[in-house]
């Protein structure tokens, strides 16, 4: 135990290493030649790895091999207040932008349709894109709205990536809160694609429920982060203490 915990220690050392020695854009040696010219099998390697791309150092992209990232600007946010990717990113100047999007209309799933309170079938306005910070990809986001929600014209004419900011400057329907499940998930085909990552790479799921005024649900919403990118944390008040 206490060996291979030295070896991964090592390995990590070495990785941090040859990490930060590297100009940003390198492309790292195939995981067999590195986990060679390392001495560790592929597998310890991999997990290795993994703790770098975590962070936001490395990136594996799909058919061309890991490359060096580098240290990156984290947009960091609490979860108490709901704002959009592109004001968090406004606020520490970092310049976000629409890759490819998706405005198609869809038939609501059973789970979608109890999310949304509307019946199975019913349609809906699904959209789907990728945010960029330069030409990096880091979040896919994907909205869907019962009809009527927003119109194809304002989507068409406004949209410049975020649902939420479209919704509040409209001020229609008027917004009240939203309820958020956070979670870590290994990357659906899909999103790995839009993404340019691997599947089944790790990212941080944000699904929500946005709710008007009256209290009906007006938009559900899927988050697909790529680590390292982003830092969100929760102040909680400590209970039984008195203010």
């Amino acid at each position: 135990m206490t060996d291979d915990l030295s070896t991964y220690q090592r390995l990590q050392n070495e990785l941090s290493v040859l990490i930060e020695s590297a100009p940003k854009g390198t492309k790292l040696p195939s995981e067999p030649k590195l986990a060679e010219q390392l001495g560790v099998s592929r597998a310890t390697l991999r997990e290795a790895m993994r703790t770098f791309e975590t962070q936001g150092l490395l990136r594996r992209r799909q058919g061309l091999g890991t490359f060096v990232v580098g240290p990156t600007q984290v947009i960091e946010s609490g979860l108490e207040v709901l704002e959009s990717l592109e004001t968090l990113a406004e606020k520490i100047g970092l310049d976000v932008t629409m890759g490819e999007y998706e405005i198609v209309q869809i038939q609501a799933k059973e789970k979608t349709a109890k999310k949304l309170n509307v019946a199975p079938g019913d349609s809906l306005t699904q959209v789907r894109r990728v945010i960029l910070t330069g030409d990096s990809p880091v979040a896919f986001l994907v909205d869907n709205l019962p009809e009527g929600t927003l119109s194809s014209a304002t989507l068409e004419s406004n949209f410049t990536g975020s649902i939420l900011d479209l919704l509040i400057h409209s001020g229609e329907p008027a917004l009240s809160m939203s309820k958020t499940e956070i979670s870590a998930i290994n990357a659906p085909e899909d999103v790995a694609k839009a993404l340019d990552i691997q599947r089944g790479d790790t990212l941080l799921l944000l699904k929500g429920v946005l709710y008007n005024q009256e209290g009906d649900p007006v938009d559900y919403s899927f988050s697909y982060f790529l680590p390292g990118y982003f830092r969100l944390h929760i102040i909680r008040k400590i209970g039984g203490v008195n203010s």
